[in-house]
């Protein structure tokens, strides 16, 4: 298909069946940048900062590429970490240096805040909640842009991140009677005639959050608004492919809680790779680790945390979820809503459809639609004047892995149905991480592990727009494959018979289970969780109260009749 007068040429090819690929774009169109607050997005350049060192930073930061530590924003010179535009690679985002010593005065300014902070009542602390929810609004079309242009989400994808912000401090309030505060208010009852029971909440303490690069503000966010909400502090690491958003939600945090009188550290971001995550993992000065990313690097916090089992560390992972489509199943629901959680983000969400089952009497229909919609995906530059439907994969090592995972596939027996692309002509993105959606039929899914010479049905989670189809003769079947996997973060089910939809939300094992919707998203309303390699029993979304507070059971007698024990012996005049 013609990509506004221009042929599209595609490079380093997965298996190839011919088929044309729906871009978006214009020759001649440069792309710039518009938001409801007028032209942003571009980087800048040349900004001079402390000891006369070029620092460069979207144009939506308020200071040039810093940690927050204590309240102040100590810049970082340098350029030994950098992020890119996703679409546009030329364009730096965020350049600096981090400094891992930074997480030690971090840690230190989050515990010297603590007292005071956990200190505020509940509601007083709701206040500073509330004033960042404002600043959210107020700045959601900086915070969209930049998302748009760290992570490469199309604007209407990086819009509706840029409002979860705020809409996480209400989900967070909430004390109707399904509402997240309800949980960690605490209660009192009677024990006896002159005894009582109450159960209150305290904060963790010092708190790590680690950040992913697909949802750089609103996973965060929802870790750091709970832990406030709960009087605990916040040392916020981002993914070092998103600096740049992990330096706003600083920014926009600390306005928050300047404004409100708030002590100096309340929340402290550091930024950096692998090192400093490992050193705030295991700090001392560290009550709770928060963590969103992969398996292997959640296992890797668990490992270094054995000998602390008073830290709670809560993890959400990945997952290699499966949508299963009944033979009575709405063909265009099943279809539409499979497309969307398979290539939504480019592939990239962990909540993204890898496998579907479908029922034999309906799948040659279903795979004939689903190869022919994923087709005609708009893909294109994020800030197109039309809309697409997918922008570019974070980085180019993330689309070579997501072309070898095809290629892999068809080694291992996997029909390519739909071959995953390279794109490189974009107009005005030259160089951009563009990628078209793969579909491969397989035999049956497994729990083998991926990897060189594994069967196409192997376990695994690749970031990408990929998805697998295996066909099956009946729902037993289907529930086998279903769970053929050692995830269990979401699964879907699409189906007119509500008993069958109920029996799947029965047997399913995973966390988030959809019955005729697909699996990729989840609301903040209900909890959001995994089993097995995707989580450790601390599910988030409205649950996320729940790790960031410690429960204390207190008896309390209110007469001084203490009852003297069977075998103990008592004379009231050893006191008087």
């Amino acid at each position: 298909m013609r990509l506004g007068g221009v042929r599209p040429r595609r490079r380093r090819r997965a298996h190839h069946r011919p088929g044309p690929v729906r871009l978006a774009g214009g020759a001649g169109r440069r792309g710039r940048v518009h938001t409801r607050r007028g032209i942003a997005g571009r980087p800048v350049e040349g900004v001079r900062r402390g000891g006369g060192r070029l620092v460069t930073a979207h144009a939506s930061l308020r200071h040039p590429p810093s940690d927050l530590i204590g309240g102040e924003f100590l810049p970082l010179p340098g350029d030994a970490l950098r992020s890119h535009n996703p679409a546009r690679p030329a364009q730096t985002v965020w350049q600096g240096s981090p400094e891992v010593a930074h997480v030690d005065r971090a840690v230190a300014a989050a515990r010297g805040a603590l007292h005071e902070w956990s200190r505020w009542s509940m509601d007083r602390r709701a206040q500073a909640l509330r004033a960042y929810q404002s600043i959210c609004r107020e700045r959601a079309g900086e915070i969209a842009a930049l998302i748009r242009d760290e992570v490469g989400k199309a604007q209407w994808e990086a819009d509706q991140e840029a409002a979860a912000l705020a809409g996480k401090v209400d989900i967070t309030l909430d004390e109707s009677e399904v509402g997240a505060l309800r949980r960690v208010r605490g209660y009192e009852l009677p024990l006896g005639e002159t005894k009582r029971g109450v159960c209150r909440f305290r904060p963790h303490g010092v708190m790590a959050v680690i950040g992913p690069f697909n949802f750089p503000a609103h996973l965060p966010n929802g870790h750091i608004v709970p832990a406030l909400a709960l009087g605990n502090t916040v040392v916020l690491k981002p993914s070092d492919k998103t600096p740049a958003v992990g330096q706003m939600l600083g920014e926009l945090f600390q306005d928050a809680l300047a404004s409100v009188g708030a002590p100096a550290g309340v929340v402290n971001v550091v930024q950096g790779a692998a090192e400093p995550a490992a050193r705030l993992t295991t700090h001392e000065g560290v009550d709770g680790i928060l963590f969103t990313g992969s398996w292997p690097v959640g296992r890797r916090i668990l490992e270094a945390n054995l000998d602390r089992p008073g830290r709670i560390v809560a993890l959400e992972m990945g997952g290699n979820n499966p949508a299963v489509v009944m033979d009575d199943a709405d063909l265009r629901q099943a279809v539409v809503e499979c497309a969307r959680a398979a290539f939504n983000t480019t592939g990239q969400r962990c909540t993204c459809t890898r496998r579907i089952i479908v029922h034999e009497r309906l799948a040659d229909r279903f795979i004939d639609a689903l190869v022919k919609t994923a087709r005609g995906l708009r893909i294109g530059a994020p800030d197109d004047a039309d809309p697409v439907f997918m922008g570019p994969i974070i980085r180019a090592e993330a689309r070579a892995a997501a072309l070898a995972f095809a290629a892999d596939l068809a080694r291992g027996g996997g029909d390519v149905l739909l071959a995953p692309e390279s794109i490189d002509d974009v107009p005005g993105c030259a160089g951009g991480h563009f990628v078209s959606p793969g579909v491969v039929r397989v035999n049956r899914f497994t729990t083998r592990d991926a990897g060189p010479g594994a069967d196409a049905g192997c376990d695994a989670e690749v970031f990408g727009p990929v998805v697998r189809v295996a066909v099956v003769g009946g729902y037993d079947e289907a529930v086998e494959q279903a769970n053929a996997t050692r995830y269990g973060l979401a699964a879907s089910i699409f189906t007119t018979s509500a008993r069958t939809a109920e029996r799947f939300l029965a047997d399913a094992r995973a966390g988030c289970v959809n019955v005729n919707t697909g699996t990729a998203g989840a609301s903040g309303k209900l909890p959001f969780g995994g089993l097995g390699l995707s989580g450790n029993h601390r599910p988030a979304g409205a649950f996320s109260v729940d790790y960031c507070a410690i429960p204390v059971a207190s008896m309390i007698e209110s007469s001084a009749a203490a009852s003297v024990s069977a075998g103990m012996t008592f004379d009231d005049a050893w006191v008087d």
